[in-house]
């Protein structure tokens, strides 16, 4: 069972287990944080191009997955340094349409910055995390038609990764 830490205030994870963004959103709750937002990308049953999606797929390179999402909470704790709780957990295996592949919670003082660490954390996770995504559709299936190179945080500008993220 994915469980949140009991030391920290970042909880991270790669599954193949339901994501519980219920909890998520609950632990990441703080008395000093105003602010809790929640980002959960669910399949859909469709994508450009691409009526009648029926399942998706996620892979990904495990010994990376963690890696990178360290980054990115640090990145984020960088940026907007009064974040309470940072949440990133990532599904793998069969999505089933309408469940979460994806969670982002970001709790903080404020709106603003809650807002801007989510939306910053799910557009470096696109972005950085080595995960793959198959989506099997009516007349045939492919790995990430749209697919991209990965970025390196380390080496990137953070403002390339999520333009339109203002600073606090």
């Amino acid at each position: 069972m994915l469980s949140p830490p009991a030391d920290s205030d970042t909880w991270l994870g790669l599954t193949s287990q339901t994501l519980p963004y219920g909890a998520a959103l609950d632990w990441a709750v703080l008395p000093r944080c105003g602010a809790v937002v929640l980002f959960s990308g669910t399949a859909r049953d469709h994508a450009e191009g691409r009526e009648g999606v029926e399942r998706l797929e996620y892979e990904a390179y495990d010994r990376y997955v963690v890696p990178r999402l360290e980054e990115i909470a640090e990145k984020i704790r960088q940026r907007w340094p009064v974040v309470g709780r940072i949440v990133l957990l990532h599904r793998v295996g069969e999505v089933a349409l309408g469940e979460s592949a994806v969670v982002v919670v970001v709790s903080s003082p404020h709106r603003p910055e809650a807002f801007a660490a989510a939306r910053f954390g799910i557009d470096a996770l696109k972005a950085t995390v080595p995960i793959w995504k198959k989506e099997s559709w009516i007349n045939g299936e492919s790995w990430g038609l749209e697919t991209q190179p990965l970025s390196d945080l380390r080496t990137q500008s953070i403002m390339s990764i999520s333009e339109n993220v203002p600073d606090e």
